[in-house]
């Protein structure tokens, strides 16, 4: 999976659950949600230098087997309730949804700059928004709907086209944020009657099945540094995922959701520690852009009204 977009909040739970968390819980749930920022900026940058010198398939294969099997130790003991869907082509829907997002931001990785592909790629919670109106039937307001337009905006700063420092590859990333978009929406419908870890499951077992049928058509040669690349993607990965689980089981998504824009600070430091990569002011403006729209929707998701529900005794 490629940096994690911000969560989206349920304003049906969201403000009400945050009031009454304790402040100790809060702030260690913040610390959780950037520390897995941190890792998955760090493991993309690992995937960038992978995909460099073996390939963008072998690439996806490590990042899709590694998370199959740290989240199938984790749900063995209860493996079998685990798998038992009532959406069975919709979970193979949406896995192929995040596949093609992963690949497509692997794929950009290996052509552009870190930064760059993951500013445009933070468009997705917009898209998300967009989506859940268009699709869902869910309410979109002016002020939201202009964040969309303007998150858009921040990305064709990025993007450029028409210019002389256009790229193609550039499309992308926005392309994986298309695919993430629908994920998202497919998780947030099968979500209302599905536990957690049944979609984490068939999430990154189909991928890995696939993955692992496509591998032998392009294996490469694995040097000492590819297999420390290897390693490292991997590790990276599972300790970025379990500390995101564990982020949202002790704060809010919605709570959390501005601070998942740390990436696009995190992956321009590695690409200027890694690759030399100075993004330009154009870019910088973009990211601006970006971030100050997914924040202001953020804001409007979450101050909009809850429904009035009798206290707990």
């Amino acid at each position: 999976m490629p940096t994690p977009p911000v969560p989206t909040p349920d304003p049906a739970v969201t403000p009400a659950r945050a009031r009454f968390a304790a402040p100790g819980s809060v702030a260690r749930a913040i610390l959780l949600m950037i520390g897995a920022v941190f890792c998955f900026t760090l493991m993309d940058s690992v995937a960038k230098a992978l995909t460099g010198r073996v390939g963008v398939v072998p690439t996806l294969w490590v990042r899709y087997l590694g998370q199959t099997v740290v989240v199938l130790l984790l749900v063995s003991p209860r493996l079998f309730s685990v798998l038992r869907t009532r959406y069975p082509g919709l979970q193979a829907l949406r896995s192929v949804y995040l596949l093609c997002a992963t690949a497509f931001f692997f794929w950009g990785l290996s052509n552009i700059g870190i930064a760059q592909a993951t500013a445009i790629m933070n468009v997705n919670p917009l898209l998300i928004t967009l989506g859940a109106a268009l699709f869902l039937g869910e309410r979109i307001g002016p002020r939201r709907a202009l964040g969309v337009v303007a998150a858009l905006g921040g990305a064709l700063l990025i993007i450029r086209p028409g210019t002389e420092v256009f790229s193609p590859y550039a499309l992308l990333p926005l392309g994986a944020a298309c695919f993430y978009s629908a994920y998202a929406l497919t998780t947030r419908f099968v979500g209302r009657d599905e536990d957690r870890w049944t979609s984490l499951v068939y999430t990154g077992l189909l991928g890995a099945v696939v993955m692992s049928c496509i591998i032998p058509f392009h294996w490469p040669t694995f040097d000492r540094t590819s297999l420390l690349l290897v390693g490292a993607l991997a590790l990276l990965a599972t300790l970025a995922q379990l500390l995101l689980i564990t982020a949202l089981q002790q704060g809010e998504a919605g709570m959390l959701a501005p601070f998942a824009y740390t990436g696009l600070l995190f992956a321009t430091l590695w690409g200027l520690l890694f690759f030399a990569e100075v993004p330009d002011a154009w870019t910088f403006a973009g990211m601006a852009v970006i971030a100050g729209a997914g924040v202001y929707v953020w804001h409007r998701e979450a101050a909009r009204p809850t429904p009035t529900r009798e206290a707990p005794r």
